[in-house]
């Protein structure tokens, strides 16, 4: 198994024959920022899965439709919130055939689709994260699902945050996760971890991915240090650049 960090939020994972791709956006979608990141290429035959877990730049473009043309077999699962309709789609020029490679999906439901099953949960800012479980693998990506708490915010606000997003993070438990995809974002200072350290202590994953770094991954070795259990410590992955490549070994 192989993990591609491509960047922000979007990484890459090919199991077996399948491939499934996370929160694909263009780099120069996000203003004031270029990222990086470049989508491999795979044989025109290879079973493809498109997951977007919200309709934030950030996390969404719409050109990925345009892969349709080279992969037969892609698969596109969709926050409901990214929902385009038919008309949208042919005024930019998608064919109607590619709604049916389209599955929008709603939080907290269970969806099966070309051999994958997904379970959807509540984000804490828009749309869904993601548990699928695919070939014997299990992971999780959490798309914006984060204890987002700021300063100034209050603490009614950052209260209820917490509590709904320790609500979502609950529901992991129990299950097997093989690698999971963690906001750590570096905008909220010195709450950069917060939603990272309940994460790690009720859940048990083997791999954890930090993302949503806006390219300032220093605070992944930093975080890192300040975690007194050295088990814990080390199921996190430490990303240094865009398009990094991991090769995960598979528990027998």
């Amino acid at each position: 198994m192989r993990v591609i960090f491509i960047h922000h939020s979007c990484f890459v994972v090919e199991v077996d024959e399948k491939v499934l791709i996370f929160d694909w956006f263009d780099g120069d979608r996000v203003n004031g920022i270029h990222f990086g990141g470049v989508i491999p290429e795979y044989a025109e035959d290879t079973p493809v899965y498109v997951f977007a877990s919200h309709k934030h730049r950030d996390h969404f473009d719409m050109d990925v439709l345009h892969w349709a043309k080279r992969y037969r077999k892609i698969r596109y699962i969709f926050s409901k919130d990214c929902k385009m309709s038919p008309r949208f789609l042919e005024k930019h020029g998608f064919s109607p055939g590619i709604r049916e490679k389209i599955t929008y999906v709603a939080a907290g439901e269970r969806y099966e689709t070309g051999g994958l099953c997904v379970e959807t949960f509540r984000s804490t800012d828009a749309g869904v994260a993601f548990y699928v479980e695919a070939d014997g693998i299990s992971l999780f990506h959490a798309g914006d699902l984060n204890d987002w708490k700021w300063d100034g915010a209050g603490d009614l606000v950052n209260g209820t945050m917490s509590a709904s997003y320790k609500g979502q993070i609950r529901r992991l438990s129990g299950k097997k996760v093989h690698l999971a995809f963690v906001v750590l974002d570096p905008r909220q200072g010195k709450y950069q971890g917060q939603g990272m350290d309940y994460f790690l202590e009720h859940v048990d994953a083997d791999y954890v991915f930090p993302m949503h770094m806006w390219r300032d991954y220093s605070g992944i070795v930093a975080y890192k240090k300040k975690i007194s259990n050295a088990a814990m410590a080390e199921r996190i992955v430490e990303i240094r650049c865009e398009n990094q490549i991991f090769e995960i070994r598979e528990e027998t």
